[in-house]
This record gives C-alpha cells, structure tokens and sequence, in this order.
C-alpha cells in the first residue's frame, strides 16, 4: 500500500496562537499522548522570542517533560542562533526554519526581508548540521499572502531552492491563510517541482476557506507524500491575519486513507488526543 506520512504540529503551530496560556503539563500531556499515535515526527517547540509568541515560552520545559518515545523525532522551529542554541541544550532531536515566498509576510513575521531571512538562516542551518539536527524548511504564503495578495510561483521556487541550498532535508510548503485555491496550488507546485524532487517536499495547508483536502489531493498527484497536520485543527498565525486552523490530522488521515494511502497512525489516538486538544482550547 503507498504510504503518506502525517507530520504533526499541533503542540506547536496548532498552540502557539492561543491567547490564554496553557499550562505546560497539559502541552506534554499532548504531546505524550500523540507519541502513542505512530506518528515518525512531532512539531512540539519553538524557540522563538517569548514577548513575540508568548505561548512557547516553556519550549525547554516541554522538551524536558515528554517521555520520548523511541523512533519519534521531537522537532523545534529555530529562527536564529539563540534559538538554536536553546534548542539543543533541550535536547530537540530535529529543527526547523522558516522563510516566507511574500516580502509583505516576511517583514510582518520576522521583520526581514526574504534576501535578509535567507541570509540570516544561513548559519542557524550550518551550525544546526554541524550538531548532527537534521534541518526542515518551512516556505509561507506559497500562494496567497494577507499582506501582497497572490504569489508569483517562482517567487516560492526561488526560496525552495535556496533552503535546499542550506541543506535542508525536507521542505514544507505552507497556504498560511487557507485560500491557496486547488488551480493555484497546482502552479506553484509545478514550478517548486522544478528546484526540488517531490519526495523532499511537504505539504501544509490550513482550511480557512474549506479547500485543504482539495489541495492535498492535487499535491498527491505532484508526488508529495508528506503532510503537515494539527491535531484537532488547531493553529493559526499570530501574522497572518484571518488564519484559521491547519487542517487537522484526524481529517487528513481519513481523507487519504480513503484514497487508499496508509498513514500508520492509530485512529483511536488520533481521537483521544483531538479531544483533549479542543479541551486546551476551550479551556484557553
């Protein structure tokens, strides 16, 4: 049977928007329950500027708290070399980097230019290596951007090109505000496609606009076989103004196993830990 692998962000892109703090035994109740699920990969930190994304400040403690199940990689999103620092003295088994296929996006998110982004991830990327961290890329606003409007495709083939240029192992292409429409995605992915293999690039779609497993479905078609999910279709961007949720990892799993794709997650799990994710939200 062909394989689609689910990567989990929920503990971080799914949480890191809520405004009420939520305490850091339950994120690692989360993240413990979804090491159950059969999941490779975990999204679970990000060692960001807490005044900027307040809600991870307890990264390291998170990190700290989780009983690490074997064959899970535990991932953080590192913007510079503080954090990546950080990041490896909590032990983060992979992390990641983030660049955006807008300049509006960008100076909103990191307050940098894309020239100056890619410029300033060059040595976050090259440290990271040297430490033996496996680095995944992340792309924002692949097709739409709430500051700029539509995105050129090769705009985002250029930003792809440059993260692989840095070594990164995977790349995720992400709709930031869910309104990548299928015919959109289609484009951008035919020109991505020409810098990087499909095998190495994942998708990432929120379901603002209802058109997330839409958009998975042409990606398929592209050869990708990687998706990023949040649990209980948390998530949103503190930056990118009307995001709702990542589409989540209970909609995906179903939506491609019925394609006929095993995901190897345990769909009991799965539940369980939705349920108690839209908990921490309501609670929040």
């Amino acid at each position: 049977m062909n394989r689609v692998e689910i990567f989990e962000v929920g503990p971080r892109d799914g949480l890191q928007n809520e405004k009420k703090q939520i305490a850091t035994a339950d994120k690692v109740a989360l993240v413990d329950l979804l090491s159950q699920a059969g999941f490779a990969r975990i999204e679970c930190a990000s060692f960001v500027s807490p005044k900027w994304v307040p809600q991870m400040a307890d990264s390291a403690d998170v990190l700290a708290g989780i009983a690490r199940a074997k064959g899970v990689s535990y991932a953080a999103l590192t913007p510079n070399m503080k954090g990546l620092e950080r990041a490896i003295e909590a032990r983060a088994d992979e992390v990641a980097i983030f660049g955006s296929a807008s300049e509006g996006f960008s100076k909103a998110n990191i307050n940098a230019s894309i020239a100056e982004s890619l410029e300033r991830f060059q040595p976050v990327a090259k440290a990271a290596q040297a430490a033996g961290l496996p680095v995944r890329g992340y792309v924002s606003c692949v097709v739409e951007c709430p500051y700029d409007g539509a995105v050129d495709p090769a705009q985002v083939a250029y930003v792809v090109g440059a993260l692989r240029d840095m070594g990164c192992y995977e790349i995720s292409l992400g709709d930031t505000i869910g309104q990548g429409r299928p015919e959109a995605v289609e484009a951008m992915l035919a020109a991505v496609s020409q810098e990087l293999e499909p095998a190495k690039l994942a998708g990432h779609f929120h379901d603002t606009s209802g058109q997330a497993l839409a958009n998975v479905e042409v990606a398929l078609q592209h050869g990708l076989r990687v998706f990023d999910g949040a649990v209980g279709g948390l998530g949103g961007c503190p930056y990118a103004p009307g995001a709702a949720g990542n589409v989540s990892t209970e909609a995906l799993h179903d939506f491609v196993s019925k394609l006929g794709y095993d995901t190897g997650l345990n769909p009991a799990v799965l539940t369980k830990a939705a349920e108690m994710a839209r908990a921490m939200r309501m609670e929040g």
